[in-house]
């Protein structure tokens, strides 16, 4: 096909540049008839035309890339530029990958967290992976199997992100799942009680019903179980020769985090779901700090049992089967009786009986010591026929009973009450009179229902009369640390030492919090 003319100027040097004037001139030639087509044979102008035209555009290329590659610090810079692009290529690609990478990571982890739970903190996460649990053992004890911490969550009502926030074992945190105050102690200086927060409180129990509660305590244990009190404690050692009464020191904090999840192990539960239960019945002392307006909780040592927990008491007679049993055995075989009534080990030889009560104390300091707990060298008395012999407060000389010089106290609150009224008086440190003088005439009609019947008829008349206070106690923060010296509320019922007695009428004091109605201090909360 012929070469269409060039229609303006900038096309014919466009054609002139892209191949050459002699070329351009010959196509114009035989298109405009001044020389033939392309014959063919060797030798046609137009051949050699062509050629020629070819040569010279290979010679300029090679001039060009000679004078480019001539040119070496250019060559260099080009090439630099080449690979740092190339370079920021590659980067970009990699920097795009690793952050689709990371979003999948997350997302996945995300969605792992939200179904299962795989950290609860340093130093308590190693045994998470440990999903096993030891079936058999479960069901011939009746107990939930609880395969996983999942399983665990459900099982309480909770999702697994729950179930991680009351169980993960934080060293600072800006929240607590725990209300901390203090109450006196019946000897002196203050108790700290640590009381869970509903959610968790809810967790305990149910911990408390479907587990503990399902595994046999030895049966010298008499505290906090169903059926038993500090009167069927004290009932064994009546009427003996001797009573030797030793208090463990600190008992709950002794209890600590290893020692209770080694526990829930040799129940069968895996290690994960030990791991989950152990870190629920468990908690570090807390110190509260403030840094810029904002409060933190920093944990003070390791976790422990702590005191207000429902969990607790119970774990602390399970636990302690083994150092009952030791114990039981050791006064057997040196001819006493024993029990125990929380922290409080009673010895006693029968009356007529023999004892070696020097070899009985070295031998069960020596048992305590092995089982991990520590005996209160201030708290060890030995107590003999001559004088007034009590087991958990109860008078164990010849039958339970209240000591007499309380009782004769209470008579005289009961008559001055009859007599003036309850204005300005006290019972045990409580300036709810009524209520203190009611729960203390139970008391003793637990302890001998022959004389508390008396004291229940007495005390319910003026309770009909009068009435009780129905001020209660502010609700500490949760986290608020105790004041030392604040006013706590008294622990439990009315305690038979009788500290307290009526007092002449004074003018009114301002309500307290040990105006609430009487509770055992570890359902406070």
């Amino acid at each position: 096909m012929a070469q269409q003319p060039p229609r303006n100027r900038q096309e014919l040097y466009e054609r002139i540049q892209s191949t050459s004037k002699e070329e351009v001139v010959l196509e114009e030639m035989v298109r405009l008839g001044f020389w033939p087509e392309r014959s063919g044979a060797p030798g046609d102008p137009r051949d050699e035309v062509h050629r020629k035209a070819e040569l010279q555009a290979q010679i300029r290329a090679l001039t060009t890339e000679q004078s480019r590659l001539g040119n070496l610090e250019r060559l260099k810079k080009e090439l630099r530029k080449k690979r740092l692009a190339e370079s920021k290529r590659k980067q970009k690609e990699t920097k795009e990958r690793h952050e689709r990478e990371r979003v999948a990571r997350a997302e996945a982890w995300k969605a792992r967290k939200a179904k299962e739970i795989l950290f609860l903190g340093r130093g308590v996460s190693g045994g998470l992976n440990q999903r096993t649990p030891d079936a058999a053992k479960l069901e011939r004890q009746g107990l939930p199997k609880l395969e996983t911490p999942e399983v665990l969550a459900q099982a309480l009502g909770l999702t697994v992100g729950q179930l991680r926030g009351l169980s993960y074992a934080r060293g600072v945190s800006t929240r607590t799942n725990y209300v901390r105050f203090a109450l006196p102690k019946k000897t002196g200086g203050m108790r700290l009680i640590s009381a869970p927060l509903p959610r968790l409180k809810a967790a305990q129990h149910w911990v408390l019903a479907n587990v503990l509660e399902k595994v046999a305590v030895h049966d010298a244990a008499h505290g906090f179980r169903a059926g038993r009190s500090i009167v069927s404690n004290a009932k064994p050692h009546v009427g003996a020769a001797v009573v030797v009464n030793l208090d463990l020191k600190d008992f709950f904090p002794t209890v600590v985090y290893p020692r209770v999840k080694g526990f829930f192990v040799k129940l069968g539960y895996s290690e994960a779901t030990a791991t989950a239960l152990a870190l629920l019945c468990t908690e570090p002392d807390v110190e509260e700090v403030e840094l810029d307006g904002q409060r933190y909780f920093v944990a003070q040592g390791g976790r422990r049992l702590p005191q207000g927990a429902p969990t607790s008491p119970a774990l602390t007679n399970l636990l302690c089967r083994r150092l009952d049993r030791r114990l039981l055995g050791a006064a057997k075989k040196l001819g006493f009786t024993y029990t125990r009534y929380a922290d409080d080990l009673t010895f006693s030889v029968p009356k007529g009986g023999t004892g070696d009560v020097g070899k009985m104390l070295r031998l069960v300091r020596f048992v305590v010591h092995k089982e991990g707990f520590v005996p209160h060298p201030e708290k060890t008395r030995v107590l003999r026929r001559g004088g007034q012999q009590e087991v958990t407060g109860v008078v164990v000389n010849d039958k339970p009973g209240v000591d007499r010089e309380t009782l004769r106290r209470f008579r005289a609150l009961l008559h001055q009450l009859e007599k003036t009224g309850p204005a300005g008086k006290k019972w045990n440190g409580s300036t709810d009179v009524i209520a203190s003088a009611v729960g203390f005439a139970n008391y003793v009609a637990m302890v001998d229902p022959v004389k508390g019947k008396v004291f229940q008829d007495k005390a319910r008349a003026l309770e009909l009369k009068y009435g009780r206070k129905t001020v209660m106690p502010p609700r500490p923060k949760p986290g608020a640390s105790p004041k030392p010296g604040a006013a706590a509320a008294p622990a439990s019922a009315p305690v038979p030492s009788g500290t307290a007695g009526s007092e002449a009428p004074k003018s009114e004091e301002p309500s307290d919090p040990s105006d609430a109605p009487k509770k055992k201090w570890w359902k406070l909360f």
